[in-house]
């Protein structure tokens, strides 16, 4: 079987809705000049069933959206996915997903479907992005054939460079929270911690504005110069 033959058939192995759907899916927004205060975004958290993103699995997604300045209450997006022979790990300790929530969780397609058209052309936040992109890729690769676009933004990348008087380098969400005195009722629930950095992404966006800096397209900019100056001179 050659590669198109393959494609085809994984293409053709998804119901026809759901083919038609991913088809209807629109092409993600380059970053442009666009004020942050206009600019949607959605903030991304995955719980995972550990951290090898070769093989561990998503196991519910939580998001919330900035839009005109502010989260908007009223779009956030939540569910667990089925996993079949989900079994206890050490991960359960952290995100507190049993089995039996597992099991009784939303068809892996379907569940990301739904986020993908909940995302639309909408750029993505997260707490270190990296992880979270990894997995979401992955798994839209593996279930849906669909490859991820989407441009991904740091948290913890955005807060150190734009606020360095913090003096915390490679600091974890709590550590910020805890510097901007953010109140935060739960941790390690992808609905929660996905609130929680869009109420640290707000604050860093209102010191991006003081540094002109106010859009993806002067935030790319800068972050790059702030790396090359991480990395220091080349030889």
């Amino acid at each position: 079987m050659n590669a198109f033959s393959w494609l085809t058939r994984r293409r053709s192995a998804l119901p026809a809705d759901q083919q038609r759907r991913c088809a209807a899916l629109p092409v993600p927004r380059a970053a442009d000049d666009t004020p942050l205060a206009g600019q949607r975004l959605v903030v991304l958290d995955l719980e995972t069933s550990g951290l090898d993103t070769r093989r561990d699995e998503v196991l519910s997604i939580g998001a919330v959206v900035i839009d005109n300045g502010a989260i908007q209450l009223g779009e956030q997006f939540e569910c667990t996915l089925h996993r079949d022979g989900h079994t206890v790990s050490a991960s359960v300790l952290i995100h507190g997903l049993a089995p039996s929530d597992i099991a009784a969780g939303i068809e892996p397609a379907q569940a990301l479907l739904a986020f993908m058209e909940f995302l639309g052309d909408s750029p993505l936040l997260a707490f270190h992005a990296g992880f979270d992109q990894r997995m979401l890729a992955r798994a839209l690769k593996d279930t849906l054939n669909l490859r991820l676009r989407h441009p991904f933004y740091d948290v913890a990348e955005l807060a150190p460079m734009l606020c360095p008087q913090a003096e915390i380098r490679n600091g974890g969400l709590d550590d910020w929270t805890a510097h901007f005195g953010l109140q935060v009722g739960q941790r390690h629930h992808a609905s929660a911690d996905a609130l929680v950095t869009a109420e640290l992404a707000l604050i860093l966006f209102s010191r991006a504005r003081k540094q002109q800096a106010d859009s993806l397209k002067a935030l790319e900019q800068r972050l790059k110069s702030w790396r090359q100056r991480l990395q220091g001179p080349s030889l």
